[in-house]
């Protein structure tokens, strides 16, 4: 007999993509192009990331979370799409 097994399985596993922008501007317009571009359903998620010890909300970086269920969305292509804004796509 095996040993145990891990009782989830990694294919049914969500995955969160995190898009990095340089300002509130540039995630809003990321997130309504999210649709167009990829097919995004679900509307994303928009949080304001402060960088640690800075109060200043010019220091402040913007995230745009992506539930991705289905695991239909290719990193790299969010990671150029996000490029374009002076952004990049966070490594989980």
């Amino acid at each position: 007999m095996p040993d145990n097994d891990p009782v989830t399985d990694a294919r049914l596993d969500p995955v969160r993509h995190v898009l990095v922008l340089p300002d509130r501007d540039s995630a809003e317009e990321v997130a309504e192009g999210l649709a167009d571009r990829f097919g995004v359903a679900e509307e994303p998620h928009l949080i304001r990331d402060s960088l640690a010890g800075e109060d200043d909300a010019e220091d402040a970086q913007w995230l745009v979370v992506v539930e991705d269920p289905a695991k239909a969305l290719d990193p790299a292509a969010l990671d150029a799409y996000a490029a374009e804004y002076e952004g990049w796509l966070e490594a989980e």
